[in-house]
């Protein structure tokens, strides 16, 4: 049975870097094996894809959610808007079930950053800002992706910023099953 907490974190893993999804995903995975119900709700990541942390989050009862439109933005902007729309108003449905000890809402501040359309009229950093402030206390809310927003950080208990050093796929290298990046 997991320990009572008296309030819930909110931690922001941004930066031009790799890792702040697999970051995310092992502080779930941590938080499952501690008894927490967890939900990750990919704000890019389109369901017509399959990706390895979903099929192992799942086998572990995670539930994981793919609402966007994928990475590529070459579908029309109201495919992505329709998908964002979507998107936040399931991940506000979360926010305050109740139902979860931790909360990931994966590439929501690339959403939040889209600059080939406008967004604010779907998700503004300032609703962000209040489901936070209005989340159930104990929830643990993660939030990642680039660009991530001065006040989102600000707002934030923990923020991580992650810088590339050096990665294989700058020399053409594909992504692996199970070495997806």
């Amino acid at each position: 049975m997991p320990t009572p907490r008296r309030s819930g974190r909110v931690i922001v893993y941004t930066g031009d870097g790799k890792g702040k999804t697999t970051a995310a995903l092992g502080l779930a995975l941590r938080a499952v094996g501690r008894g927490m119900n967890v939900a990750i709700l990919q704000f890019v990541k389109s369901p017509e894809r399959t990706y390895g942390e979903q099929l192992a989050l799942r086998r572990l009862g995670v539930e994981v959610r793919q609402l966007g439109a994928g990475f590529t933005w070459t579908k029309t902007p109201d495919i992505h808007r329709e998908a964002l729309r979507h998107a936040w108003a399931l991940a506000k449905q979360y926010i305050h079930s109740g139902r979860y000890d931790l909360i990931v809402l994966d590439e929501l501040n690339n959403a939040l950053a889209i600059d080939r359309f406008p967004v604010h009229d779907i998700v503004s950093v300032e609703e962000v800002l209040e489901a936070i402030r209005t989340r159930p206390p104990a929830l643990h809310l993660v939030i990642t992706g680039r660009s991530a927003d001065p006040k989102l950080i600000a707002a934030a208990d923990i923020a991580t910023e992650m810088a590339l050093i050096k990665h294989d796929y700058e020399q053409g290298t594909k992504a692996m099953k199970g070495i997806e990046f």
